[in-house]
């Protein structure tokens, strides 16, 4: 049976993950548009207004989130593998991967699209990571 610790280890690996996964393909993403307009400008909004707008929801939102949910697995009177996150989450989690990859592929070859589909996961992303200094602030290492 895992410790308290051990599941919010994990959560932040999901988190960090998840971040990091968004990065790499907004990337690819960006990098398409480049092959469709070299030169243009729109993929530098992207990733500022991605940026920008991310840092805002992870501080107003994700932060909240990662907070409850190490709250949460502070209060688990019997800790299990699959709950570092609740049972919910997994399956919301399940069906936004679903509608990334549909994004990413309906976008293919469609500048604004792309453009549009890269914004949204780098501001996903951004809100991610930069909300994942909830885990060190809590000192989730040290805990339990």
């Amino acid at each position: 049976m895992p410790n308290k610790r051990t599941l919010k280890i994990l959560a932040a690996v999901v988190w960090y993950v998840g971040g990091i996964m968004l990065v790499r393909k907004a990337i690819i993403l960006l990098n398409e548009t480049e092959s469709l307009r070299p030169d243009d400008i729109w993929p530098v909004f992207a990733v500022v207004g991605g940026v920008a707008v991310g840092a805002v929801k992870g501080r107003l939102l994700f932060n909240k989130a990662c907070r409850k949910n190490l709250a949460r697995i502070d209060a688990l009177e019997r800790p299990r593998w699959w709950l570092f996150f609740r049972p919910r989450f997994f399956l919301f989690l399940a069906l936004m991967i679903a509608a990334g990859i549909t994004l990413s592929r309906t976008a293919h070859g469609n500048y604004p699209f792309l453009i549009g589909v890269a914004t949204l996961d780098i501001t996903i992303a951004t809100a991610l990571l930069s909300s994942s200094i909830i885990f060190w602030r809590e000192r989730f290492l040290t805990k339990r």
